[in-house]
């Protein structure tokens, strides 16, 4: 490369803003809906959450927004990365770690094309991990970190998602305490319901049109997601919205307090599913760190705040 010509790559990387020159560089034209910023989650100081299980999310902007999937690696999880790709858009993955011991390719590649791979517990046990004993949930927890770390190369980062969103107190301290921010969720896509991909695409977008922002949850393991994701993401692009990329670093991680009048969406739902159990759970807890998961569940009536 000539010295004119670095001088004027030079040059336009100083005028362009600051996540274009980005979008430049890794061939990624203006078309594309590529990544606004990154931000950084603070790896040494844990934190939870996500408006739908805790009173507090991350301090996006108007129009910006997190993309995480749950319950991968899955056979569908491929055409997800495609689509991710053709955007140069990036996402964090919460990995279920059998299944990162069936697909660690999947996981591999995910971690290559510049993902964040989280964690997703080991089983993502059917009577979730607020119904099993301290000792056997920690357990879970762990052998499910060491397999998606395996899979991953060791390029994993310490955020993790409760199967169900069914925490305890004392799980969320003990990762916190690891360095691990827990997440729930401010935006879901209720993609483990029966429903097209345009449906499906007109019930997430009209949510995140309802919120203005925040962290929205799919899962990569759902073959309606992996066919509506271009269209979601074209959406995004067309409708305003910047795409915030979350990576671990040594950074504060930026957060921001819910409102007054703050209430859970997630726990009624999984205290409706688990009825008494919940009540009666080695772990019950107030609704202040609580959690609750929909996979195949009805929503609340209102769809989901």
């Amino acid at each position: 490369m000539t010295r004119f010509s670095l001088a004027l790559l030079f040059a336009l990387a100083t005028l362009m803003p600051a996540g274009s020159f980005a979008l430049a560089r890794e061939g990624c034209g203006p078309e594309s809906l590529g990544v606004s910023r990154t931000i950084t989650i603070n790896r040494g100081k844990g934190s939870a959450v996500g408006l739908q299980s805790y009173p507090r999310t991350l301090d996006l902007q108007d129009h910006e927004v997190v993309l995480t999937f749950d319950d991968g690696p899955a056979p569908t999880t491929a055409r997800v990365l495609d689509a991710l790709a053709k955007e140069c858009a990036k996402a964090t993955f919460f990995v279920i770690g059998h299944s990162a011991e069936e697909s660690p390719a999947l996981v591999k590649r995910a971690a290559a094309e510049g993902h964040s791979i989280g964690h997703h517990s080991f089983s993502h046990p059917g009577k979730t991990l607020r119904l099993m004993t301290d000792a056997a949930a920690k357990a879970d927890i762990n052998k499910g970190i060491a397999a998606v770390e395996k899979a991953a190369g060791g390029k994993t980062a310490p955020f993790f998602r409760f199967p169900g969103f069914a925490d305890t107190p004392e799980l969320v301290a003990d990762l916190n305490g690891r360095g691990y921010t827990v997440f729930g969720s401010d935006v879901w896509a209720s993609d483990w319901k029966e429903m097209t991909p345009k449906a499906q695409l007109d019930l997430v977008l009209s949510r995140l049109e309802k919120a203005g922002k925040g962290i929205v949850l799919f899962h990569d393991s759902k073959a309606t997601t992996a066919q509506m994701l271009p269209d979601f993401l074209r959406e995004l692009k067309s409708r305003g919205y910047r795409l915030v990329h979350m990576v671990p670093g040594d950074g504060e991680t930026p957060i921001v307090a819910a409102g007054a009048g703050w209430t859970s969406t997630t726990e009624p739902i999984i205290e409706k599913v688990l009825g008494t159990k919940a009540k009666s759970a080695p772990h019950a807890h107030d609704h202040d760190a609580e959690g609750g998961h929909t996979h195949g569940l009805d929503d609340t009536p209102d769809g989901g705040k």
